[in-house]
């Protein structure tokens, strides 16, 4: 693993920012690693006249202003409200996708089709949902972050009621594609809109809620959509998505906040809120849009990130990871309708498995990364190299491969639907730790491009699920369904010496590619 040995010399906080006369941690810790603990430092001068944390040993990265506009100033209730926004919004778009994931039964028989060829609509949005988030924070770097929020919701809230009420196949594809272009945008966003508000130390826990959120998301949209065609129609089942996608509209236009600040201006230029109606709808961002990149520098800032190793090794292993978790929950109902003589109330009660498996997921990281971390630093003189935020993924992985090669043997056998419940469990556990392990790497390796980063994981996981979900049945059928899971299983393990590569060389990449160097983060 790459680390600093206890013969290496700590970073040092000296580095300043001359324009806000503040120690630019986040360059320090991207560069020679992150102090976050004073009680773990031996060398105090290191650490002299740093802002701390109320419990007197934290050092608060990046350094807060003297603002009380800054975001890392705002109070505990105003950054949580944010956050559960955003985390709503994130939602949306798999909770959107996976709903068709049972509604193609009733539409194939209303539209004569087959179900493999109404999927086609599922796997267009979920194409999407990667374009959707790199579109995302491209606007955001240049027009702010509230009004391209506001923008998509509103569209994406047009399209979820569009797919409601289409009465044709090729209407309803075409609703299906731009909803999930545009529903994606706090997800794609989600790590920027964390790191706009919250303090390094926090990170990890506040990437647990959202990806929460993100990881829920696919499962209740199945469930509550089985349910619902128990006893209505199939376009129910959009409506509820019109209905989530209407209260999130309506929470960001109340209580959503712009929560751009650059830190390379002091205070006496930073542009004051004045009228929440004009930041809304981008007047204010517009007015102090110098602020910002340019559109060409917001346009090229994702590439300059994707050509950062360690990103491109994030995003391929994050890719042959997470693609699985689209292609069984997209399909598994066609699975578990002849196997077990599920309708459609039992496919819904099924679903609850992976909900109880992400909230287990979602409960260990509250403290599994953190102790990683902590573990870490008393380890190295203190210091928090991005590399150990990935030692969790060995602790994540078993559970993937397990819960893949269980869940093949149960489908092709026959075994119990609990056995099979148990084996979905297995691997959705592990994806919810190990989403949270690789977001978090990503953001500490480049902290000032964290949208980009985030909405290249974003676009490698859509993209995974977009090819698996058009080959997992058809592959399933032929090969069956022992050989298909075991060979994703395969992949999954095969993948994990990418985390290994990271950790051995992952600073030696990050120093010899060097710095994004942007505008602003």
């Amino acid at each position: 693993m790459a680390s600093t040995t206890d013969t290496e010399k700590a970073p040092s906080a000296t580095e300043i920012n001359t324009a806000t006369h503040e120690p630019d941690l986040d360059e320090i810790g991207e560069t020679e690693g992150y102090i976050v603990d004073i009680s773990l430092v031996a060398d105090k001068s290191l650490v002299q006249g740093l802002k701390l944390a109320p419990d007197g040993h934290t050092v608060l990265i990046p350094q807060p202003s003297s603002d009380p506009n800054d975001p890392l100033n705002w109070s505990w209730t105003k950054k949580h409200v944010v956050l559960i926004i955003i985390s709503m919004t994130a939602f949306l778009p798999d909770y959107g996708s996976a709903t068709g994931a049972v509604a193609l039964i009733p539409q194939a028989a209303i539209w004569g089709m087959t179900e493999d060829t109404v999927n086609h609509s599922q796997a267009g949005n979920v194409f999407m949902l990667g374009p959707g988030g790199l579109a995302t924070i491209i606007l955001a770097a240049y027009f702010g972050r509230l009004p391209v929020l506001w923008y998509f919701v509103i569209i994406a809230l047009l399209t979820a009621a569009w797919c409601a009420a289409a009465t044709s196949f090729n209407s309803f594809m075409a609703a299906r594609v731009l909803n999930g272009f545009f529903s994606t945008v706090a997800q794609g966003g989600g790590l920027m809109f964390i790191k706009d508000i919250f303090f390094f130390h926090e990170h990890p826990r506040k990437i647990n809620i959202w990806a929460g959120f993100v990881i829920l998301s696919p499962y209740f949209g199945p469930l509550f959509t089985a349910f619902i065609l128990n006893v209505t129609k199939w376009e129910w089942g959009f409506w509820l998505l019109t209905i989530m996608t209407a209260v999130c509209f309506l929470l960001i236009t109340f209580f959503g906040e712009e929560t751009f600040y650059n830190r390379h201006i002091p205070a006496s230029q930073q542009a004051v809120p004045k009228s929440r109606w004009r930041r809304i709808i981008g007047i204010e961002q517009w007015e102090s849009r110098k602020q910002r990149s340019t559109f060409w520098e917001a346009f090229v800032r994702p590439w300059k990130v994707i050509a950062k190793p360690t990103v491109l090794l994030s995003c391929t292993y994050y890719c042959f990871t997470f693609a699985w978790v689209v292609g069984i929950n997209t399909t598994l109902s066609i699975f578990l309708t002849p196997l077990y003589n599920f309708g459609l109330k039992q496919i819904g009660f099924f679903y609850f498995t992976p909900v109880v498996a992400a909230l287990l997921g979602f409960v260990s990281g509250h403290w599994l990364h953190d102790l990683a971390a902590r573990v870490y630093m008393k380890r190295h003189n203190g210091i928090l190299e991005p590399e150990a935020r990935l030692a969790i993924i060995w602790f994540s992985t078993p559970f993937m491969i397990a819960g893949l090669v269980l869940l093949g043997f149960c489908l092709e056998n026959g075994y119990h639907y609990m056995v099979t419940s148990l084996a979905w469990g297995l691997y959705v556990f592990g994806i919810m730790v190990t989403t949270v392990a690789i977001s978090s790497y990503n953001l500490d390796c480049y902290p000032e491009g964290s949208g980009e980063v985030g909405a290249w994981l974003n676009q490698s996981r859509t993209l995974g699920g977009f090819v698996i979900s058009y080959l997992q049945v058809k592959w399933a059928l032929k090969t069956g369904t022992e050989t298909s899971f075991g060979t994703q299983a395969a992949v999954v393990g095969g993948m994990f010496f990418i985390v290994v590569i990271l950790q051995i060389y992952g600073k030696r990449m990050r120093t010899w590619s060097g710095r994004l160097h942007f505008k602003t983060n």
